[in-house]
C-alpha cells in the first residue's frame, strides 16, 4: 500500500505536551489555588493525581508528595489578555502578592514585555507561577 498523504496532511510539529506532574504538599489545595485564580476547574482525581486542564490539552497533575520538600519549580501560563485582569483581581481577592518580575522585587505591579502583560506569584509550594499574554520573543 502505497502513502497517499500530501505534505499538508503530515504533523507540523515533533511533539505536544500532554501533562506534567506538579509536586504539591496538599493536592487539593494546590491545585484549587491555580484553578481558582486561572479561572479554572479542578478534574476528578486520577489515580494518585489531580488534574487541572489548561484548556490545551494540557494538563497539571498534581501530586502529593509529603516525604520531602518540594523542590520550587517555574511554570508560566498564555493567557488571553481579556482574562488577565481577572487573574490580577483573584491574586488580591485571595491575598496573593503578584510581582513584576520572577525574583519577586516589584510587588503589586505588572510588567510589560514585549508588548504584552505579565505577572508572577508563588503558590501554596512555593512555585513560581507566571501569567503573560505575549509569548516571549526567542531568538
Amino acid at each position: 500500500m502505497s502513502d497517499t498523504r500530501h505534505a499538508t496532511d503530515l504533523p507540523t510539529t515533533i511533539a505536544h505536551l500532554n501533562h506534567t506532574a506538579v509536586y504539591a504538599s496538599d493536592r487539593q489545595l494546590s491545585a484549587e489555588f491555580l484553578a481558582a485564580v486561572l479561572g479554572l476547574e479542578v478534574g476528578a482525581p486520577f489515580g494518585p493525581f489531580l488534574p487541572v486542564d489548561l484548556g490545551n490539552g494540557v494538563t497539571l497533575d498534581y501530586y502529593e508528595m509529603t516525604a520531602e520538600p518540594i523542590q520550587s519549580q517555574h511554570y508560566a501560563f498564555l493567557v488571553p489578555d481579556e482574562r488577565f485582569d481577572g487573574m490580577i483581581d483573584r491574586l488580591e481577592a485571595l491575598g496573593v502578592t503578584y510581582y513584576a518580575d520572577p525574583n519577586h522585587t516589584r510587588p503589586g505591579r505588572v510588567n510589560d514585555l514585549f508588548g504584552g502583560r505579565g505577572a508572577y506569584f508563588d503558590d501554596p509550594d512555593g512555585h513560581n507561577m507566571e501569567i503573560m499574554t505575549r509569548p516571549y520573543a526567542r531568538p
